[in-house]
């Protein structure tokens, strides 16, 4: 059982994620990453991030900074979670190995920064339209698309919750 310092451990400042990765880096794993806003965490989230973290030996996932999140236009109330609870919710999953939060719109300049062998997004996208592919595609590394778990979404539990109120 994870207690929460090392829970804690698991989210790291972009300043300090070079260095983490370079420690993956000397044990020869196989580094995913994937991203996403995960303000309210539910089964569709961790049937994804479980399918991503089986794409290689390490997970890192960016999540989405509480401005960054906004400039998506989820919505007026969103994000529901400030970033740090999301990122400490994503990182107390134990398939998942360091989790990040990042400011700009994509996370572009932090797959240029990871390097990973691995990009993974939902396939409710192309390939050509996810951020970093061609970083991860230059270096001879796969973009994955996972399958997403119908009926799951942040939005439609948003909407559930008003309604009951």
């Amino acid at each position: 059982m994870l207690k929460l310092d090392a829970i804690l451990n698991r989210v790291i400042p972009r300043e300090e994620l070079k260095q983490s990765v370079a420690r993956l880096r000397i044990k020869s794993n196989k580094i995913v990453f994937t991203n996403g806003c995960f303000d309210l965490l539910h089964m569709g989230h961790v049937d994804y991030l479980s399918k991503a973290a089986d794409c290689g030996t390490k997970l890192i996932v960016g999540v989405n900074s509480d401005a960054s999140v906004r400039r998506l236009k989820k919505g007026p109330s969103r994000p529901i979670q400030n970033e740090t609870s999301r990122a400490l919710i994503i990182a107390a999953l134990h398939f998942v190995d360091i989790v990040t939060v990042f400011d700009e719109d994509t996370p572009y300049e932090l797959i240029k920064l990871i390097q990973p062998d691995v990009l993974v997004k939902g396939a409710d996208y192309k390939i050509e339209e996810i951020a970093g592919h061609d970083i991860v595609l230059a270096k001879g590394g796969e973009v994955k698309l996972i399958e997403l778990v119908k009926g799951y979404s942040t939005s439609a539990i948003e909407k559930k919750i008003k309604e009951i109120n």
